[in-house]
C-alpha cells in the first residue's frame, strides 16, 4: 500500500512531472515499452483529469472493459475524488473495478483512500465476501463489456458518524440490470468532493497484450441538484522516470475515453481530450 499512497499523495500534490517521451514504439530513454514497470508499486498508471472546478456532493463515471487481461496480474480502473471542506483537504479515495488473479473470476471491485495526512480512512464493514479478507477490495462478477456505472457520494443521513466526518458512500451499478451493490462507506473530513478523476493502474508487462476499457458518463452533483459534466478531460501518463510505459493511450471517441494498453500513443501528455 505504500507505494499506492505515495502515487496518491503525488495526484493530489499535482506533482506528477511530464513524460520524457510521447511516443510508444523502440527502446531507448522515455521508451519503456517491454518489461515490468519499475515503479515503486510495480504498476504504470494513466490518468484523465476532469475539466470541472468546483465541489459536489456526489460524482460518477461509467466504465466498459471491452478488451479484458488475459495474464494473471493485477489491473485497477477507477474513479477518484478528493474530500474537501471549504477548500480543506480531507484525503482522497478511488472506487472501481479489479481484474486480480487471487480473486473469484478474477474480478474484484475496491474502494478505499487515504486521509491528507497519510493513513488509510477508516470504513464500515462491507457485506460482499472477500476472498483475501481485504476491507478495502471485495469480490464482485464485472463482466467485460458490460456497462458498470461507479458512484462516490454521501450516505444517508442515519449512516452518517456525527463526529466531524462524513461517510462516503462507494456503489457500483450493473447497467444492463439495473442491480446497484454498494461495497461500503468510508469515513473522511471532508463534505464535498473536488479533482475528480479516472485512471488505469497496469500492474502488467508493457508488452502484455493490450487491454481497453472504455469511460463515459461523467457526472458531478452540485450541493443544489445540479448535474455538471466535464467539457473535457486533460490526459496524463505516468512518465519514464516513475516507472510509466510509453505505449499507454488514452484516445476520446463519439463522447467516451478509451485507454488502451500496449498500444501506440496518439495523444501527448497534458493533452485535453474534448467529450463534447
Amino acid at each position: 500500500m505504500a507505494g499506492k499512497l505515495k502515487r496518491l499523495r503525488a495526484l493530489l500534490a499535482g506533482a506528477l512531472r511530464p513524460e520524457t517521451s510521447d511516443v510508444a514504439g523502440g527502446g531507448g530513454p522515455g521508451r519503456r515499452v517491454s518489461g515490468d514497470p519499475p515503479s515503486g508499486n510495480g504498476a504504470s498508471s494513466f490518468h484523465l483529469f476532469w475539466a470541472l472546478p468546483g465541489e459536489f456532493v456526489a460524482a460518477r463515471a461509467t466504465i466498459e472493459v471491452l478488451a479484458p487481461p488475459t495474464v494473471s496480474r493485477l489491473y485497477f480502473w477507477a474513479l477518484q475524488g478528493s474530500f474537501v471542506d471549504h477548500g480543506r483537504r480531507g484525503g482522497a479515495a478511488h472506487l472501481g473495478l479489479q481484474w486480480h488473479p487471487q480473486y473469484p473470476g478474477a474480478t474484484a471491485v475496491n474502494w478505499g483512500g487515504y486521509q491528507e495526512g497519510g493513513p488509510e480512512l477508516f470504513g464500515t464493514a462491507s457485506t460482499l465476501p472477500g476472498a483475501l479478507g481485504n476491507p478495502h477490495t471485495r469480490d464482485y462478477p464485472w463482466r467485460p463489456g458490460w456497462a458498470y456505472q461507479l458512484s462516490i457520494e454521501a450516505a444517508p443521513p442515519a449512516a452518517q458518524p456525527g463526529d466531524g466526518r462524513t461517510a462516503w458512500r462507494g456503489s457500483v451499478t450493473d447497467l444492463a440490470s439495473g442491480e446497484r451493490t454498494v461495497v461500503r462507506d468510508l469515513m473522511a473530513r471532508g463534505s464535498r468532493l473536488s479533482s475528480l478523476m479516472v485512471w488505469s493502474e497496469v500492474f502488467a508487462r508493457c508488452e502484455h497484450p493490450s487491454v481497453e476499457v472504455r469511460w463515459s458518463g461523467f457526472e458531478a452533483l452540485t450541493e443544489e441538484g445540479t448535474v455538471e459534466r466535464p467539457p473535457s478531460v486533460q490526459v496524463n501518463y505516468q512518465d519514464h522516470a516513475g516507472g510509466g510505459c510509453a505505449n499507454t493511450d488514452s484516445a476520446a471517441e463519439d463522447g467516451c475515453v478509451l485507454q488502451r494498453t500496449n498500444h501506440p500513443r496518439r495523444h501527448h501528455q497534458g493533452s485535453r481530450l474534448d467529450l463534447r
